[in-house]
């Protein structure tokens, strides 16, 4: 069994070394850059905008959808604040230097731009079901809106996606999840990784079965809990250290263009490595261009696309250049980064070193092991809905119920197995998403524009609104 978990282990390493690794690289910055001056730095210009639709300025309640803006952000939250923001940091240090932080910025300030464009087209695009809920995500707007430009092509690039999506729920959403929860078990508490595993599926289960609207109850309260607790302690040991924090962004910035900290060869070898760990932890984190996120905004109460595209791009900025940038600079300011510990143990260490400085002895670990499974159970129940979405778009209702079945199962496996081949695995099906939804954005593009003009004309001209 060990033999074929290696095997299986090297063909993805390859995959990823030498084709999906460089594949989204190549098209996530130049199609973030494509629309970010295609869409006149929509991601600043209306940042404030944003801010009001969540906090309910334009809500209705006869508009259709499962759940207002503020739900649909923190399902959608709670699906990406999760290993990425306390684990995925802290193996992109570890294995590309404090520069990858710098490219983990990139990806989600232009991360910003692509949510608001996949979110806006899921929302135009989305279908209502038999029970009216409703299914939306890029496999609609694929089908639905490239018919006319790729014909039949449409259905078969909509399948491929959802097909991936269903891999990428029991990945990302799911495995590298219950993987970071076990481990910080393990190394905090002592606790059989069999057994949080076990646990961690029966609970999941639990929650799954209530379907979006019960998701969305979870994790509106979840979110803002579970953020307050990790970010205040964070920012406790920042500021201790204030005075080091421009040597610290110095570290980030200088590191991102030599790559001194990655573990590369040459200049080149240990540059790309960098900007490749910075690229993928930071998707792995926002998952702007994935695909994912616009599954949970379909849902949203408006009738307006780009209003919910405008809800969306706040995401990459709380996920990314937030919470990310906190576990970043408390991982550098303390000096772990340059141990030999990594994932949870280095974040651990850190929160344990800046907190002990001010008499605070022996909460470190209790902060990250607490934060560590809110964030990573919010992000299992919700990439469940995820999933599930995209196994009703490929057979149909009735396959559902099944689906969480088989997702129950890799929650635990996920528990179990080895921490290289959990993330190694993440990485590959997160590019059989990201790749067929970034050529249908750049598709859709014209249609993406039109939906912004004609929102803005509506919010300048309240009476030709409907």
């Amino acid at each position: 069994m060990n033999g074929i978990l290696q095997a299986v282990q090297k063909a993805i390493e390859a995959y990823n070394e030498y084709v999906g690794g460089f594949a989204v690289l190549l098209m996530l910055i130049p199609t973030g850059l494509y629309f970010i001056f295609k869409l006149r730095f929509l991601n600043i210009t209306k940042l404030i905008h944003s801010l009001n639709i969540v906090r309910g300025k334009y809500d209705k309640a006869g508009d259709a959808g499962d759940v207002n803006h503020f739900k649909a952000l923190t399902t959608a939250l709670s699906a990406t604040v999760g290993t990425g923001n306390i684990v995925g940091v802290a193996l992109a240090i570890g294995w590309g230097g404090p520069g990858a932080v710098f490219w983990m910025w990139v990806t989600g300030f232009l991360g910003m731009i692509l949510k608001y464009t996949e979110c806006t087209l899921a929302h135009k695009y989305r279908s209502f079901n038999s029970d009216g809920s409703v299914s939306g995500g890029p496999m609609y707007y694929m089908e639905h809106g490239l018919k006319s430009k790729i014909g039949k092509y449409a259905k078969v690039m909509a399948v491929v996606f959802a097909v991936a999506a269903v891999l990428c729920s029991l990945g990302t959403g799911n495995m590298a999840q219950s993987n970071s929860m076990s481990a910080a078990l393990l190394d905090t508490y002592n606790v059989k990784k069999w057994l949080s595993g076990l646990v961690i599926a029966l609970l999941a289960l639990l929650v799954v079965v209530g379907g979006i609207k019960r998701i969305a109850e979870v994790t509106v309260r979840l979110v803002p809990f579970m953020a307050v607790v990790y970010v205040a302690s964070a920012l406790l040991i920042i500021a201790i250290e204030y005075q080091r924090i421009p040597s610290a962004f110095m570290i980030i910035i200088n590191d991102a263009f030599t790559g001194q900290g990655a573990a590369g060869g040459f200049f080149g070898s240990a540059f790309l490595l960098t900007m490749l760990m910075g690229v993928r932890r930071g998707l792995f984190s926002n998952e702007a261009g994935q695909g994912s996120a616009p599954i949970a905004h379909a849902a949203a109460k408006t009738e307006w696309p780009a209003r919910e595209g405008l809800v969306a791009l706040l995401e990459p900025l709380v996920d990314t250049l937030i919470i990310c940038t906190l576990t970043a600079l408390m991982i550098i300011l303390t000096g772990v980064w340059e141990g030999n510990r990594e994932g949870v143990s280095m974040t651990t260490r850190a929160m344990e070193i800046g907190l002990n400085e001010i008499g605070i002895v022996g909460f470190g670990k209790h902060i990250v092991a607490l934060g560590l499974l809110l964030f990573a159970f919010s992000t299992i129940i919700s990439w469940s809905y995820y999933g599930s979405r995209a196994v009703n778009y490929l057979f149909g209702e009735k396959y559902i119920k099944p689906y969480g079945y088989l997702y129950g199962l890799f929650v635990f496996l996920g528990s179990v197995w080895g921490l290289d081949l959990v993330w190694h695995f993440v990485d590959m099906v997160i590019t059989f998403m990201t790749i067929p939804n970034l050529i249908a954005l750049i598709l859709l593009a014209p249609v993406v524009v039109a939906e912004t003009k004609k929102y803005f004309y509506a919010m300048d001209h309240p009476e030709n609104q409907k």
